[in-house]
């Protein structure tokens, strides 16, 4: 067990708010609408130091001026996190901090119904899904990132300027350049590791000897080359308004016999997939954090089979899990049922 309880003051439509969490699985239970998956993002954002879906703003209850999520771990460390309308603090062991320390950030396995499209989804959607993930399991990752998009918003804004010229954008090429590079090795050799377990994780769920792979595409070879398409693509870059090279453009492919996935794979494939990617996530994250990850599964048991329910519980059972459902689930541990 790893949290206790949560409360939740003017979290999105959570006036007031407290789960008691079992040991092992939480259900919290109710329609669409209630607020459920608000205290997931609450969970998330108390482990993790910030929502997966929105702004602090967006997340204040309609009419209120602040909010307040308040975390007690099992044992017996308390994370609050405060929103003022301004600014946002985080209050960890009688410290305060503007930004959550990474000692006393918590892993997490995040399960959403629309990772269940991954395999159709958009390039965007899937760099976003792979980002959270790598970025959870190597700080470095997420700095890389987090630079790297402020470099890249900074150059664009500069290609809108008709009078920009190309020494002006030298420096903010360094910068993509750098932080591209750290960024492209890095998503290879997740890729690498994830295939190393994704068809033997894959056929324990789909019971078939499909041979499953997933490829990174990047047009990003290495520093020199980086440096010399965005020099070489100025005038473009100038025309369009934006920056047209770059890692911001990579994508994840899969496939399933050598067959591209999104063309040949049926439903029931994909949601094999999806789930094994979750298992060899969660595998990741205790092998590199030492930690079993708290596990959260928003509304996804209602997209899922008898049989991959099952196997999603007989594999998450060293975690902690919360789970939300419109329905009732399998008879897993204690039970809240919300309502509008």
């Amino acid at each position: 067990m790893v949290i206790k309880r949560v409360k939740l003051a003017n979290f999105r439509s959570h006036e007031w708010f407290v789960l008691d969490c079992e040991p092992q699985t939480t259900k919290i239970i109710g329609e669409n609408g209630c607020g459920k998956t608000s205290i997931l993002e609450a969970i998330y954002e108390a482990l993790q130091g910030k929502s997966f879906r929105a702004v602090d703003r967006e997340i204040v209850r309609r009419g209120a001026s602040f909010y307040r999520v308040e975390l007690d771990y099992d044992d017996g460390r308390k994370m609050v996190v405060v929103y003022d309308g301004t600014k946002k603090e985080f209050q960890v062991e009688d410290k305060k901090a503007r930004r959550l320390p990474k000692k006393n950030k918590y892993p997490i396995v995040l399960f959403e119904p629309d990772d269940l499209n991954l395999v159709g989804a958009s390039p965007t959607s899937r760099r976003n899904y792979f980002d959270r993930m790598l970025g959870q399991l190597s700080e470095k990752y997420g700095e890389a990132l987090n630079r790297y998009n402020k470099a890249l918003k900074q150059r664009n804004e500069l290609l809108k300027n008709e009078h920009i010229g190309k020494a002006d954008l030298f420096s903010w090429n360094l910068l993509l350049t750098r932080y591209g590079v750290a960024l492209m090795k890095q998503r290879r050799f997740g890729i690498e590791r994830i295939n190393r377990e994704v068809t033997e994780t894959y056929r324990s769920i789909a019971e078939n000897e499909d041979e499953i792979e997933l490829e990174y595409v990047t047009e990003v070879r290495g520093e020199d080359e980086f440096l010399r398409v965005l020099e070489e693509n100025f005038e473009r870059d100038r025309l369009l308004g934006y920056t047209n090279y770059g890692v911001h453009r990579d994508n994840y492919e899969f496939s399933f016999n050598g067959a591209k996935a999104d063309g040949s794979a049926s439903r029931g494939e994909v949601r094999s997939l999806v789930i094994a990617l979750k298992f060899i996530e969660a595998g990741m994250v205790a092998e590199k954090l030492g930690k079993q990850p708290v596990v959260l599964l928003d509304d996804v048991f209602s997209e899922l089979d008898e049989t991959r329910q099952k196997c999603l519980v007989r594999n998450f059972r060293n975690s902690q899990m919360i789970i939300t459902s419109v329905g009732s689930v399998e008879d897993l541990g204690g039970c809240v049922v919300l309502e509008k």
